[in-house]
């Protein structure tokens, strides 16, 4: 079985990486998985590092999503609030 001289070293940290280095490292894998002519023990790899960043960029949004402005309800009007529950400007909807 030929070497590709990555065997020897860790693989890189996924928590390091921010949402578009991970989706960037995801598409790679995931043409390299589709062409089908990767040996079985590197395609397992691929596979596991792919799972390992899709489960990262999944929590990335998360983390986007609850800093996103939350809509809440308040004496029957909406109002805008940001994540830290700041009322901003009044504004209604």
């Amino acid at each position: 079985m030929q070497s590709n001289g990555n065997q020897a070293q860790e693989p890189i940290e996924v928590a390091g990486l921010n949402f578009e280095q991970a989706m960037e490292q995801l598409e790679q894998i995931v043409g390299e998985l589709e062409q089908g002519d990767v040996p079985l023990e590197k395609a397992i790899d691929l596979f596991q590092r792919g799972m390992q960043l899709s489960q990262l960029c999944g929590q990335k949004l998360e983390q986007v999503e609850r800093k996103i402005e939350t809509i809440v309800e308040e004496d029957g009007q909406l109002r805008r609030r940001n994540f830290a529950g700041e009322a901003e400007g009044g504004d209604n909807f």
